[in-house]
């Protein structure tokens, strides 16, 4: 359910777009955004950094967009956002004795830490490289290719690199320290 609620702007994005144009969906976008950031704050009285950031990021360069009538200020918030992601996770290795990564998971997930920071770095490089795709398609493909791409291509890479990331996981996993398993 969580991830369906963290895709719904993108999915509304998508649809509004589909309907009735790029700067109908950015505008259509901002609104979500805002909503769900309401909602959210109203089930559980507070508001993830996540979600903020990306409500900031679709709210300053989708006005941009809808002012200037430009949709590379659109095209640009995924960038942006990964870009983000990857300099939080980047400098959490070395602000602290543990990993954005490790600090997420290590709940349900115990790993050596010399694998968790692996795994940090490689979250940087999947992030960097989603950023420099996004610019890539946004440039050199039409508007709709990059619609088609934010939420299909995206989703799919995400999908594949998580898939990736369970594989080389569960290689170091001891199945007797698995949070909520019975012994």
């Amino acid at each position: 359910m969580k991830l369906f609620f963290d895709f719904f702007p993108i999915l509304i994005f998508f649809i509004g777009y589909k309907f009735f144009g790029i700067f109908a969906a950015t505008a259509i976008a901002i609104l979500c955004s805002f909503l769900q950031l309401g909602f959210y704050w109203l089930k559980f009285h507070r508001i993830e950094t996540m979600t903020l950031l990306s409500c900031i990021i679709i709210t300053v360069l989708g006005g941009f967009t809808l002012l200037f009538h430009n949709v590379l200020f659109i095209k640009w918030k995924p960038t942006l956002l990964y870009f983000i992601f990857a300099m939080a996770f980047l400098i959490s290795g070395f602000v602290s004795k543990k990993s954005l990564l490790e600090r997420l998971l290590d709940q349900s997930l115990k790993l050596p830490a010399a694998i968790w920071q692996r795994l940090n770095y490689i979250w940087v490089g999947f992030f960097l490289f989603l950023a420099v795709l996004n610019l890539y398609v946004a440039y050199h493909f039409s508007t709709n290719t990059w619609v088609d791409f934010k939420l299909f291509g995206i989703i799919g890479l995400t999908v594949l690199f998580l898939f990736g990331q369970g594989l080389y996981i569960s290689k170091f996993i001891d199945p007797s320290n698995i949070k909520g398993k019975e012994s």
